[in-house]
């Protein structure tokens, strides 16, 4: 999954579009209500994510829970946060290196942790 299916897929499974606070190629995706965001998409530098090679890796940063985030880090794609809470958040490359379905499947479970409290779905 690329950086614009990412959108259309998050724009129709949650209504939501792109936000781009720092008017560039880097976009928020946030819940309306809270303003919390639920994932961003990030346009960096390959040597920062320790890839080889020169020039720029799109990424989605997904907030996960903690237990996942060590053994997410070990499959290909995926990458400690960049400029995120490494703890609580993960960086995936949207260049196919990651599942379809496993990206959608994260980038809803950061849709749930993020969304205000009392719609949480086991609230």
């Amino acid at each position: 999954m690329d950086r614009e299916r990412a959108f259309v897929w998050i724009k129709k499974k949650y209504g939501i579009e792109p936000d781009y606070p720092w008017n560039d190629d880097n976009a928020v995706l946030r819940h309306p209500e809270n303003r919390k965001w639920f994932a961003v998409v990030l346009r960096v530098g390959r040597d920062k994510l320790g890839l080889p090679g020169e020039g720029l890796a799109d990424v989605i940063n997904v907030k996960c829970e903690p237990v996942l985030i060590g053994s997410l880090r070990t499959q290909p794609g995926f990458h400690p946060a960049y400029h995120m809470n490494k703890d609580r958040w993960i960086s995936i490359r949207l260049d196919g290196s990651v599942p379809e379905d496993q990206m959608k499947n994260l980038i809803g479970l950061s849709y749930d942790m993020t969304m205000p409290k009392k719609k949480r779905k086991n609230e």
